[in-house]
């Protein structure tokens, strides 16, 4: 998610210094390619994340993230518990109009049933937390629980900053939890 919002605010600025730039300087016909591209790429980054959010299994313990460059080019990045999601993020991608290649990084997380304990004593412990219950109520809840042999990483992102320390600590005091890296951003 951090990427998708990093990206949106990338082009967000590059759109503004294109248009900027357009206003001093070209023709009327290149001033009009230039404003049909920002728009384009625009477009896409905001069909690709409908997309991505739209997917049917796409859940609490996956981390969807992408890249949009100029050419088209749509990069996936992330983890995912079912490598069927790996597939169905691609596949769902493929078909927005403008993108002319996907690259899927996507890394499918290893099979395991201490994992799996893991993730979901970590998701009680955070969306069972009274002051982070709320975000639970949501279709997909935006703290993210990925785990990969024993290590936690909350992803997503929350209101505060005392929100992002809760979750934090609520995810410290799972047993069998060799680490846990926090990379919520605050909205604030």
């Amino acid at each position: 998610m951090q990427f998708a919002i990093l990206v949106i605010l990338l082009v967000a600025g590059l759109t503004r210094a294109q248009t900027n730039q357009a206003s001093t300087s070209g023709s009327p016909q290149d001033k009009q390619t230039q404003r049909s591209s920002q728009s384009g790429s625009e477009r896409i980054v905001r069909e690709v994340h409908h997309e991505l959010v739209l997917l049917p299994y796409y859940g609490v313990f996956d981390n969807l993230a992408y890249k949009v460059s100029a050419d088209g080019t749509v990069t996936l990045l992330g983890q995912v518990a079912r490598p069927t999601l790996k597939s169905d993020a691609e596949n769902a991608v493929k078909l927005i109009e403008g993108v002319e290649r996907v690259d899927n990084q996507i890394q499918v997380l290893p099979t395991s049933p201490m994992d799996d304990q893991i993730r979901l004593a970590t998701y009680r412990a955070i969306y069972g937390n009274s002051v982070l219950s709320l975000y639970g109520l949501r279709a997909v809840p935006p703290i993210h629980i990925i785990v990969s042999q024993g290590h936690v990483t909350l992803e997503g992102v929350v209101a505060k900053q005392m929100d992002k320390q809760v979750a934090e600590t609520q995810a410290k005091s799972v047993p069998d939890v060799f680490s846990v890296a926090n990379n919520l951003q605050v909205e604030e």
